[in-house]
């Protein structure tokens, strides 16, 4: 199952890496992807304005290269959601929604664009639903490896 978290306003970078850290903490969450409107260069903004910069989640660096406005979470348990709402309500002061309509907020098969930039090569589960079919894939998507306690 997929949630969506929509806050009422566009979240902050260290906003953004508190909260994904904390997602990706929770042993239910199996993918976690943000959207958002992408951060202007850097060169026609001032330095106090500058927003992209490189976050660590679960002590990996990411460069954080858009605005969260939304953040999709892919979990199995439905309980899980309550342990979310928590995270949120923590770091999330202005208010939020959770939504849950939908029973797929992030692809789960592969599309004609996941054929056109990747052709027959096997692509893995993890990775379908993240590409753009406009950019290299490195330039949009860090996959973040959880701690295999096995």
């Amino acid at each position: 199952m997929d949630i969506e978290i929509f806050p009422h306003r566009v979240l902050g970078s260290d906003t953004t890496e508190k909260i994904l850290n904390d997602l990706e903490s929770l042993e239910d969450v199996r993918r976690t992807v943000i959207q958002g409107p992408r951060f202007p260069n850097e060169d026609t903004l001032p330095a106090k304005y500058r927003e992209r910069r490189v976050i660590q989640v679960n002590g990996e660096n990411i460069t954080l290269k858009v605005k969260t406005g939304r953040i999709f979470v892919e979990l199995t348990m439905e309980s899980t959601i309550d342990e979310i709402e928590k995270i949120c309500e923590k770091y999330i002061s202005f208010g939020f929604d959770i939504n849950q309509s939908r029973t797929n907020y992030i692809r789960k098969q592969r599309t004609v664009s996941d054929n056109l930039k990747y052709g027959e090569m096997d692509l893995p589960d993890e990775l379908i639903g993240m590409t753009d079919q406009y950019s290299k894939f490195d330039e949009h998507v860090s996959i973040i490896k959880k701690d295999d306690l096995d």
